[in-house]
């Protein structure tokens, strides 16, 4: 056909004599980046691999596309990150792809690397195809020889969810609901690694219109009054401020 003009039947012809597996292709597999915070730290979800390649050193969670099972590479990660570690993730999104002949010892590989926040919750004690599963403090991590590229595809992820932080609401899949006003602060000073002034925070979520209160509880502390709770509100996920949370104004 090469040349000539198709017609529909032309089309349906060459599509039913196509095979893709004449042609080399790539390992195709996703990795999920996933966060949380706990005991006052960002922590990352590592498995330990069971298996060669790269046998026994943490890594991210992920694995390879099937594509008799998975509709779409988004599907991959969800399941990927349920069979590998227990854990269904509120907010999953795409951070990017890497591709290149050398991260991978088994040949050409591309990886699609997505981010995912939870609130804190314990792992599975035991998921077929790792050996363990575990929270790791964002500050231990560096000192970790991971798997592959992994390292790599962790400081994307971490530098997406600081640079989104300064600008939306996504720190609010990282608490647990209901929280206060302080527990929220605290998980945007976390993610960003800076410290935010309390009247200018509470004064920018008040006027973006991303929380809903639910009543009240017992104050940091426990002396003085009643703290104010929250939950996240409809369509949270959709604000974007205007400026950094970083800086002053609304």
């Amino acid at each position: 056909y090469s040349g000539a003009i198709m017609t529909a039947a032309d089309e349906q012809t060459f599509l039913a004599d196509y095979d893709a597996k004449r042609y080399d292709g790539p390992i195709f597999t996703v990795d999920v980046a996933i966060f949380t915070l706990h005991q006052g730290q960002l922590q990352i979800l590592l498995v330990r691999r069971a298996q060669p390649p790269e046998q026994g050193k943490w890594a991210l969670p992920g694995g390879f596309v099937d594509v008799h099972e998975d509709a779409s590479i988004e599907i991959t990660a969800k399941r990927k990150l349920l069979s590998k570690t227990a854990v269904s993730a509120p907010w999953l999104e795409q951070v990017g792809s890497v591709g290149n002949a050398a991260r991978d010892p088994r040949g050409w590989s591309v990886t699609t690397l997505y981010m995912a926040l939870i609130a804190h919750a314990p792992t599975a004690s035991f998921v077929d195809s790792v050996d363990d599963v575990q929270w790791w403090p964002w500050e231990q991590v560096a000192s970790l020889d991971l798997a592959f590229d992994h390292a790599s595809l962790l400081q994307q992820a971490r530098t997406r969810l600081k640079n989104k932080t300064a600008y939306t609401a996504l720190p609010l899949h990282l608490v647990s609901a209901p929280f206060s006003l302080t527990q929220l602060q605290q998980a945007f000073e976390l993610l960003l690694d800076k410290t935010l002034e309390k009247k200018s925070f509470r004064r920018r979520i008040s006027n973006a219109g991303v929380l809903q209160e639910v009543g009240e509880g017992i104050p940091e502390g426990g002396r003085g009054r009643p703290t104010a709770l929250f939950i996240p509100a409809p369509g949270c996920d959709q604000h974007v401020f205007l400026r950094s949370v970083l800086g002053g104004g609304d």
